[in-house]
């Protein structure tokens, strides 16, 4: 079977191509994977034909047994590789098979102790170049239009574009800027760049090789994934020591929040919920919620069910959320945790479900499953961040009438209106909002939550108000392509 890719050869269609070490659902640790692999149909209908290229681990195996062959390197980065086509979904795919370099066990990332590869300066090194090499036209019969690089693992493909003179545009977009690829400086040489770019100007970062550093130097336009995160991330708080490049370059940043794929995340027709619902039928959820009761050993109870669906780690707040369990149950509210992360964490969120049998339940690893049912069945999730570039829980929980309970920053901040009394008035809240990430406001906004709940006509609104709500891809994908079009338009 003949696969095209890349060409472009549809009347009226431009061909990009997307960069990305994960899209859902062929490899996923987190949102980055439900982002690149919604945005080749979020922009099909703009006249764009999205190529995704991903590195060939192992979990892909199989397609790249069934694939086509289409270039080959005999020395990329030291190791024998090449490109296979094949499909995601309906769009093209090109999968990087290099097996020296990707196909081992562990995660995508790192090994299965959890400890990053050494050389993932290299594996994603040859991503970034197989990608540049992609969109310059230095493989036969291929060329794009735009480049589009994804978080720090893409970050070098900007930066080789640049280095290779090529006409192609680029985008980068900054999933969470505390991620960052940063490696030994000593690598450079082995990168195959100019010695110019190993310079403040190129990928040099403190004495070190910076990854999405380079990508936000090079690229043409700079995205991240809310616009309230596009401001943040100039400021040191939020910036993690590029906020002085992201101020430099704030003319070429711009926010959009990421959407939610309806085919995926719906409750009307959602195989993982006992009973599916929508805004009409809210009262079905109560099958959904009695089986979340035994899923996580809670006993039946009046008050509400509380969700976290997360990694547990600083960055969420769930050393804060930890530190105010006992008196969460005090509120008369119990809570279904799914998660993992931080052993300390993980620890911490074990021992409150033991002091509170019944009222507290814990899963620690991830069930996409079980999140579905969470989203389907629990009264309210809690997402306490203290930085969320955009976050998506909180929009699976609008959805699902999942009231969202969250921290003022990022998307969560452009995604939840608070239920304040002038909202409340206006019958346009979605969730509780609350500022700061402490014991005493997040307790706050549990207590406002745990009070709306039982005003059973006003939490029935809110609900209804966060399902009527449209995060899916049709406003983002239409705005990431007002964008690639302004930059296609440019000389």
């Amino acid at each position: 079977m003949k696969i095209l890719f890349g060409t472009g050869r549809i009347k009226n269609v431009t061909p990009i191509l997307s960069v990305a070490s994960e899209a859902y659902p062929l490899v996923k640790t987190g949102g980055l994977a439900d982002v690149v692999g919604a945005l080749p149909d979020a922009l099909a209908p703009h006249g764009f034909e999205t190529t995704t290229l991903l590195p060939g681990y192992a979990a892909l195996a199989d397609l790249v047994a069934e694939g086509e062959p289409v270039h080959h390197w005999a020395d990329l980065f030291g190791s024998d590789a090449r490109l296979v086509a094949a499909r995601l979904g309906e769009h093209p795919l090109l999968i990087l098979d290099a097996p020296a370099l990707f196909q081992r066990p562990g995660g995508p990332y790192a090994d299965p102790s959890g400890r990053d590869w050494d050389d993932n300066w290299r594996r994603f090194a040859a991503l970034a170049r197989a990608g540049a090499e992609l969109a310059g036209g230095r493989i036969a019969g291929q060329r794009f239009a735009l480049l589009h690089a994804h978080d720090w693992q893409a970050g070098l493909a900007p930066a080789y574009v640049r280095a290779f003179g090529q006409q192609a545009k680029t985008v980068m977009t900054v999933h969470n800027i505390a991620f960052q690829g940063r490696f030994d400086r000593a690598h450079f040489a082995a990168l195959g760049l100019p010695d110019w770019m190993n310079s403040i100007h190129g990928v040099e970062y403190y004495d070190a090789l910076g990854y999405l550093k380079a990508g936000l130097q090079a690229a043409d336009a700079i995205t991240t994934v809310s616009p309230t995160y596009a401001r943040e991330i100039r400021e040191p708080q939020f910036g993690m020591g590029l906020e002085g490049l992201i101020a430099a370059r704030a003319a070429s940043v711009s926010g959009i929040v990421n959407g939610i794929d309806p085919a995926v995340w719906s409750p009307a027709s959602d195989p993982a919920l006992p009973a599916r619902y929508d805004a009409v039928t809210l009262d079905a959820r109560a099958a959904n919620r009695a089986a979340v009761e035994p899923n996580f050993g809670l006993a039946s109870g009046s008050g509400p069910i509380f969700t976290v669906i997360s990694r547990l780690t600083w960055q969420k707040g769930m050393d804060v959320l930890a530190a105010i369990l006992d008196d969460l149950v005090a509120t008369g509210a119990r809570l279904a945790l799914l998660g993992s992360g931080d052993r300390t964490l993980e620890d911490a969120f074990r021992a409150a479900a033991d002091r509170h049998p019944g009222r507290i339940g814990v899963r620690i690893g991830y069930d996409e499953r079980l999140s579905h049912l969470l989203q389907g069945g629990a009264d309210a999730i809690l997402i306490p961040s203290r930085f969320e570039p955009c976050g998506l829980t909180q929009l699976y929980g609008l959805a699902y009438g999942c009231v969202p309970v969250v921290a003022r920053t990022g998307g969560l901040a452009d995604t939840v209106i608070d239920a304040n009394e002038a909202a409340l008035a206006a019958g346009v809240a979605t969730g509780i909002v609350h500022d700061g990430v402490t014991p005493e406001s997040c307790l706050h906004a549990i207590a406002r939550a745990v009070a709306l709940y039982a005003d059973a006509e006003r939490w029935r609104q809110i609900q209804r108000n966060g399902m009527a709500a449209d995060f899916s891809w049709d406003e983002s994908g239409r705005r990431y392509a007002d964008l690639y079009h302004s930059l296609l338009e440019q000389p």
